[in-house]
């Protein structure tokens, strides 16, 4: 399942809209702009992401974790590691979108 979050947050990057980092993603939930939300388990401290689920409950946003925050930085196309991205446009990816929603 994690392989496929991080192929869905590539495909989105290049032919649809993303967010990357705590403050962009829980910006994106909050005004119910995010469609699906990514977050890495190995977040240190865990309290930076530890809202994000609750966030995305509330909101009715479908939210996956992935093992790693330097795969998902590399999925989102940056240098460095990120511990959460939000998928604003799924562009080419709406079907891995409903697939991950299941």
């Amino acid at each position: 399942m994690s392989e496929k979050a991080y192929e869905l947050v590539e495909i989105a990057k290049r032919s649809g809209k993303i967010k990357k980092g705590v403050n962009e993603v829980t910006k994106s939930i909050e005004r119910g702009k995010a469609k699906v939300v990514i977050t890495a388990q190995d977040a240190s401290p865990k309290e930076i992401i530890m809202h994000i689920p609750l966030l995305c409950e509330e909101k009715g946003i479908t939210h996956k974790e992935v093992p790693s925050k330097e795969e998902l930085g590399v999925a989102a196309g940056m240098p460095i590691s990120t511990v959460a991205v939000a998928i604003l446009d799924e562009g080419e990816a709406k079907e891995q979108v409903k697939e991950l929603a299941k």
